[in-house]
């Protein structure tokens, strides 16, 4: 096997490189007749939604996912019944001349992963809650007593490992952070250690009793969690001579816009590490939507990234040890504050009106800010833009009080009042300008000609990166981390611009090159351009970014499950009837969960909890306790909202 740590970069790191796109080798493993890992393209895969015993059912939408790109169809089995089902789902699909390779999901119930991995070319297991009941109690071990659980899961786990090395079939050992056994979360804490260990343990027995055709993951809901989980698996198998493929995703991403954003923030940011060689894309949609969304994720990376080579990247990542970058931990760069931006601010939203018709205040509509002609003021929303690009022209309406301005340099001197409104510089321009602004500055420079030593002196500044580069996430984190090592603490606005590709396109691509930057803790603001898109969908996406690196609030979010063969009722319609109800309650986060195995565990950090429990019967959740059980599904939304209002965090919606 290959030298593991120099394909790592840094020892004991988790990329091949830091600064350009160079995907991480892995192993390659068999599954079916579809191997992944190794030199082979990332995979797309998705799970059905279907009754797992509805034979037909099941056939007919896996073969809709096929066609819809899936190259690998999960399939729930919560009892033997189901995964005994699996084999008339197989014998009909071969029958119909359809090879797709299947893989079980199984949690609860080691007698069905057994059945299934005799019939399936995959079996998927969470170690969370395979051979451990979560009863969401602290327990406390000695050295001995932690040691005698391991031996333990050993014993009710080693069954299927023998099975599946017997049958030929490949396992996922699928991390999620919301259902960590009480063991883990006692021992390690909600952490992505914690997600982590839970993991190795279990590929370590693999190991033990020589069975290697393994895939694993680290999926949470929380975008930063989920990155720094995968990048520190990453970090811990390279330290135990192991690279094992990865199957990334973010779980109960949602639906529609925020669900897409959310999805590439999280599996962007890691394809674009050189990290993943299988994706599944879990919106609350059909499953025939969410392979071409990753299939979108993928493309930019399989495209022809210019690829780095990896003998080099000892030396020249090595200077990142040095710097207060952190991968596997959230810390945001620390910056000073000039006016309301960097420092404890929230990251800001820069909107390009150039072009626009600045003869008409209803332009601003989109962008957070409703005129009334009648009362001549306008109304906020929580999605109001902070500032507005103007370029060389000048409105002839008067913008809103708290809307900043921001014109070329000439064109900012000759301004007869100048308050709220700020120029713009390139660095030449701003070192030879006899006259500045006294509070605020913007300098705009191209991130690869990045050079610290010519910005060093600075004051009353606001630097804007941008890169016309395909490798945007890792030209602009090289010079992020260039400002890090020199201690050099100006704001920094991240600027990309699209050419028009779609709204799904902008949202995926902008999410990754910007939310990946954001998760690393980079950036105090946001502006992003793209010819042709209407400035709401901008703006939108812009603070869906934000929202979705959990770096800037703006509304409420709805961790919602993707659906499968264990829902108990219609997610995509009971989402939508709950978002229209509570969209108005900003910061609030409402998770959406089709039965119990995606319940309280999964829901991780939400606020609320809306969990079916059987027909008709829904339970719901503060956190992760449980307020009111088998409500009728008729009264479980207003019975949220009633949990809602008694502590305080409800509030009427405007008209």
């Amino acid at each position: 096997m290959q030298d593991i740590e120099k394909m790592a970069g840094l020892p004991g790191g988790y990329c091949n490189n830091l600064t350009q796109y160079s995907r991480f080798l892995t192993r390659e493993v068999n599954i079916g007749n579809v191997p992944m890992g190794g030199h082979n393209p990332i995979r797309i895969q998705s799970m059905t939604t279907t009754d797992t015993m509805d034979t037909m059912a099941t056939v007919e939408q896996t073969i809709r996912m096929v066609h819809s790109g899936c190259e690998y169809v999960r399939i729930t089995a919560p009892s033997v019944k189901e995964a005994e089902n699996l084999a008339n789902i197989k014998k009909e699909l071969r029958m119909r001349g359809y090879d797709v390779p299947l893989v079980a999901d199984i949690h609860f119930t080691p007698n069905a992963a057994e059945a299934a991995a005799r019939i399936v070319e995959k079996v998927r297991v969470n170690p969370g809650n395979y051979a451990d009941k979560k009863k969401f109690e602290n327990l406390v071990y000695t050295e001995s007593t932690y040691q005698a659980e391991l031996e333990r899961i050993y014993k009710k786990f080693s069954p299927l490992v023998k099975i599946c090395k017997e049958y030929g079939t490949a396992m996922r050992i699928g991390t999620n952070h919301g259902s960590l056994s009480d063991r883990i979360m006692s021992h390690y804490g909600d952490t992505p250690e914690g997600m982590v260990e839970s993991a190795m343990e279990f590929i370590r027995i693999c190991e033990d009793l020589k069975f290697y055709n393994l895939v694993i993951s680290m999926k949470a809901s929380n975008t930063q969690v989920m990155v720094q989980a995968y990048r520190l698996l990453v970090k811990t198998m390279v330290k135990e001579g192991m690279n094992y493929p990865l199957h990334l995703g973010v779980t109960e991403a949602g639906d529609g816009e925020d669900g897409r954003i959310k999805s590439a923030v999280g599996i962007g940011t890691l394809l674009a590490d050189g990290l993943g060689d299988t994706v599944r894309v879990s919106l609350t949609e059909d499953p025939e939507f969410e392979a071409p969304v990753a299939k979108a994720l993928i493309s930019r990376f399989e495209a022809g990234l210019p690829q780095a080579q990896t003998d080099s990247t000892l030396s020249s990542d090595f200077r990142f040890q040095t710097s207060n970058y952190n991968p596997y931990h959230y810390q945001r760069r620390k910056t000073e504050e000039v006016l309301n931006f960097g420092g404890h601010q929230v990251p800001r939203v820069v909107l390009d009106l150039t072009g626009q018709n600045l003869k008409d205040p209803a332009i601003l509509n989109g962008v957070g800010f409703s005129y009334s002609a009648l009362l001549d003021k306008y109304n906020l929303s929580d999605q109001a833009c902070d500032m507005v690009y103007l370029g060389d022209q000048l409105p002839s309406f008067s913008f809103p009080g708290g809307l900043k301005q921001l014109y070329d340099y000439p064109t900012w001197l000759s301004l007869t009042h100048k308050e709220n409104a700020h120029p713009l510089f390139t660095l030449k321009e701003f070192k030879s300008a006899a006259q500045k602004d006294g509070k605020l500055n913007f300098v705009q420079v191209l991130a690869e000609e990045l050079l610290v030593e010519e910005i060093k002196s600075l004051i009353h500044t606001v630097l804007i990166l941008h890169t016309e580069q395909q490798n945007a996430l890792q030209i602009l984190r090289k010079a992020f981390i260039d400002l890090c090592n020199a201690d050099i603490q100006i704001p920094v606005i991240i600027r990309r611009d699209f050419e028009y590709m779609g709204d799904e396109n902008l949202q995926l691509y902008s999410a990754t090159d910007i939310g990946g930057l954001q998760i690393d803790g980079f950036g105090d603001g946001i502006w992003l351009n793209s010819k042709d898109t209407p400035l709401s969908v901008i703006n939108s996406v812009s603070f869906g970014i934000l929202q979705a690196s959990r770096t800037r609030i703006s509304k409420t979010e709805y961790i919602s499950c993707p659906s499968c063969g264990r829902t108990l009722f219609d997610l995509q319609e009971t989402t939508q009837a709950i978002r229209s109800r509570t969209s108005h309650l900003k910061g609030v986060k409402i998770g959406i969960m089709g039965c119990i195995v995606n319940g309280p565990g999964e829901m991780a950090d939400a606020d609320y909890g809306y969990v079916g429990a059987g027909p008709d019967r829904i339970t719901l959740y503060r956190g992760q306790e449980v307020v009111k059980k088998n409500v009728k599904t008729a009264e479980a939304i207003n019975e949220l909202i009633e949990i809602i209002r008694i502590d305080g965090n409800w509030i009427e919606k405007e008209d």
